[in-house]
């Protein structure tokens, strides 16, 4: 089975700091979320192209361990990878590096699930979730 991963390089801006200049946790998440816009447009499941097939994916889990502070203008990296599952559910696992000290600064895993327009959760993996995995997989 194919392991799909992207990364993406970023700059720590001044509104994702704190008074003592380290990323504000909260920042994390929204770190998480471009992550997943970078894999979603590497690996052609977008949200809109989500929304298109006539589904949301929102996210019900959310985990974030914090390690190594990220500062005021420093350069970070973001992994993020594919945790497969037979569920009807799409799990990221992220990790974020300090660019130029190459330091662990955080780790985390996201889950969503996958509800209809009328907002019914969906038991099974939706068709156009199958045709990707089985075309990426």
């Amino acid at each position: 089975m194919n392991r799909l991963t992207c990364q993406k390089e970023f700059d720590i801006r001044f509104s994702e700091v704190d008074s003592m200049g380290i990323v504000w946790h909260g920042s994390y998440s929204l770190y998480f979320e471009d992550a997943r816009e970078e894999f979603g447009r590497q690996y052609n499941i977008e949200y809109l192209y989500i929304f298109e097939q006539g589904f949301y994916a929102p996210i019900v889990e959310l985990h974030i361990e914090y390690k190594n502070p990220l500062r005021y203008k420093d350069r970070a990296r973001i992994e993020i990878s594919y945790r497969h599952t037979e569920a009807a559910k799409l799990i990221f696992d992220y990790k974020i590096f300090n660019a130029d000290s190459g330091k662990l600064s955080a780790t985390g895993y996201s889950v969503q699930v996958f509800l209809d327009r009328d907002f019914n959760l969906m038991w099974d993996v939706p068709a156009f979730i199958r045709q990707w995995r089985e075309k990426y997989l």
